[in-house]
């Protein structure tokens, strides 16, 4: 081509050159958030992350989710239409786009292969089900507490993450705040000597069955799936009372109440500070003077009780040695028995219970593979100390459990309480 000929127009060239059937590359401008710049984290780092079940709790832990800057949001799964519809409004704007979708059964969720990990937020009655279903899918999650329903379901979940190797961390966040991390490390590295006791605070001394209430018109599917609500639990008729708060589900259909509930934090606490992560307490006394004692393999005594605090907040924990005690609870502040046990030390006291420490420790341990504070062992067996105290709470009696062949020991009532049928198809 001569220097004298007039220069082709762009778009003439562009499309003689497609018309002749040469590739021409045209210059891409790639935002600086697609390259990690100006703070941002680059998509190949980000966590891509789904919701199953997002209610009210849900709902903030999401806010904790979304405050990460190395996670994407970009589904979310629930009975409720409604639910759907608020929490892909809230993931839409905080992304400012339209891709949050939205899911009535959680199984098309998890065959979604771009998605990394998902928050189970359901009611109790689903965590385990819905946390094995993820981990068999090749999610990792953050599951809500209580995680289990009874003592094989425990079981269940644990071995199922170890076999699949899934990051499973347990909602119970105050693992990962300082004043109960800093209160569990000198209980259990021997700063009050020998362990004696530990106390863990119930919501209430109840053992609680499945409710059934008077039937009412069930909602069109797609507004309220009611059967999807009820999962693996017994069938019952619809009725509004059991749809939202913890109803029904809160133990499980067999036996439940405050010591699974608030249990689910305390005495996980407290097994933290035995150092009993692989194991729980052998024996169990039904509640007497307002309290349920339970002893472990090395004689020190679990002491779920009600009152006696000192006035430190919700979900106080307390932990005596033969030569010094410590105590805290929500308020982020802790009390000892002499200040040399801070040994120079400042103890961060953050009131109320955040997840957002929490949550950044489990994306952490997404990353590399490591084990969350609040892993399926830790979990499991927590739990199962909370289940065997609630048993012998339902049967008024004292009970023995075999923490190794996990078993009652000649108690065939209790060991028929250690389990319960799942409605199908929910059976794992």
């Amino acid at each position: 081509m001569s220097t004298h000929e007039p220069n082709l127009h762009r778009r003439r060239f562009l499309k003689s050159a497609v018309a002749a059937g040469a590739a021409v590359a045209a210059p891409t401008i790639i935002p600086s958030s697609a390259l990690g710049r100006d703070g941002a984290v680059a998509p190949s780092e980000r966590i891509v992350l789904g919701g199953i079940g997002i209610g009210n709790r849900g709902t903030y832990d999401l806010g904790c989710f979304l405050e990460q800057k190395d996670l994407q949001f970009v589904a979310v799964c629930d009975v409720k239409a409604a639910r759907r519809d608020a929490v892909k409004k809230i993931a839409d704007e905080r992304y400012g786009n339209q891709d949050c979708a939205r899911y009535r059964d959680f199984r098309e969720l998890l065959d979604r292969a771009d998605i990394d990990a998902v928050l189970i937020a359901t009611g109790p009655n689903w965590h385990a089900t819905a946390a094995m279903y993820a981990a068999k899918a090749g999610k990792d999650m953050y599951c809500e507490k209580p995680c289990t329903k009874n003592i094989s379901q425990s079981l269940q979940l644990a071995e199922t993450m170890r076999r699949t190797g899934r990051v499973f961390q347990a909602g119970t966040q105050r693992r990962s705040l300082p004043h109960f991390a800093f209160a569990c490390e000198i209980a259990r590295t021997g700063k009050l000597g020998k362990l004696q006791k530990v106390y863990a605070h119930p919501a209430g001394m109840k053992a609680m069955m499945s409710g059934w209430l008077a039937a009412e018109q069930e909602p069109p599917r797609e507004v309220v799936d009611w059967d999807m609500y009820l999962g693996p639990a017994a069938w019952r008729p619809f009725n509004a009372k059991l749809l939202d708060g913890f109803n029904f589900e809160k133990g499980g259909g067999l036996v439940g109440g405050g010591v699974l509930e608030w249990g689910s934090h305390c005495v996980d606490l407290c097994q933290w500070a035995v150092g009993a992560d692989d194991t729980c307490p052998v024996e169990y006394n039904p509640p007497r003077e307002g309290r349920i004692v339970a002893r472990y393999a090395n004689g020190v005594e679990l002491i779920i009780r009600e009152t006696g605090w000192i006035p430190l907040g919700s979900c106080p924990v307390r932990f005596e040695g033969d030569t010094g005690w410590v105590e805290t609870g929500d308020s982020g502040k802790y009390v000892l028995s002499s200040p040399e046990l801070l040994a120079g030390r400042t103890v961060e006291e953050i009131a109320g219970y955040p997840a957002t420490f929490h949550v950044r420790n489990f994306l952490d341990c997404v990353k590399t593979r490591s084990q969350p504070r609040a892993n399926a062992d830790a979990a499991c067996f927590a739990h199962i100390a909370c289940h065997a105290a609630n048993i012998a709470l339902a049967l008024d009696r004292k009970v023995t459990y075999d923490p190794k062949k996990h078993a009652f020991i000649g108690d065939d009532q209790a060991n028929r309480l250690r389990s319960e049928a799942l409605r199908e198809p929910w059976r794992l």
